[in-house]
């Protein structure tokens, strides 16, 4: 009983403290790119379109990764002393929560913002040219923001599947090279 309590109290933890990233997240990231868009030209504001629903795919890539990787070889290349790899089974080890931000906070927030960088993108184009016709203008741009996403995310799957291993132990390379450069701050 006190097990089950115990595991609630974790999972009402992580609950709050995703919750309260996603919003700090997607605040600053929506603000960013706002600030962007609103700055830049048609050619800019679609290239910050394009990547936002690549960062999208790429964290989908690595929430797949880590729900799909044997923790062996990794162990292995830790008890070497490869660099990344301590931090790789660390993600292993919580890839419930790697692929909930992963794919969840990560994803859901650049869904939003590649729709909102859309709107701003087809309001733009009819400021310019207000004979476009709204309707079509708008199936369009949501179509090709649509497809980029959904076959991008499913290219990324299979990648993510057949190259999980290559994916987490590089996604860990990057995550030591941060808690590095942090801890060398703290000093």
């Amino acid at each position: 009983m006190a097990k089950i309590k115990k595991s609630r109290g974790k999972i009402r933890n992580w609950v709050i403290i995703i919750t309260l990233w996603t919003f700090l997240l997607a605040i600053t990231l929506s603000f960013i790119s706002e600030t962007i868009i609103t700055k830049a030209n048609i050619i800019v504001a679609l290239v910050v379109l394009v990547l936002v629903v690549l960062i999208g795919i790429l964290f989908d890539i690595i929430g797949v990764a880590v729900t799909a990787c044997p923790e062996v070889p990794l162990n292995s290349m830790a008890a070497n002393k490869v660099k990344g790899a301590r931090e790789a089974v660390d993600l292993l080890k919580n890839a419930d929560k790697v692929n909930n931000f992963c794919n969840d906070v990560i994803g859901d927030i650049m869904g939003i913002i590649s729709g909102a960088v859309s709107a701003a993108i087809i309001l733009r184009l009819l400021l310019i040219n207000p004979d476009l016709e709204k309707s079509i203008l708008s199936a369009v741009i949501t179509g090709f923001v649509a497809s980029l996403t959904v076959g991008g995310k499913a290219l990324g799957k299979n990648i993510a599947m057949k190259n999980c291993k290559f994916i987490v132990l590089k996604t860990g390379y990057v995550v030591y090279i941060f808690s590095f450069i942090f801890k060398r701050k703290k000093r």
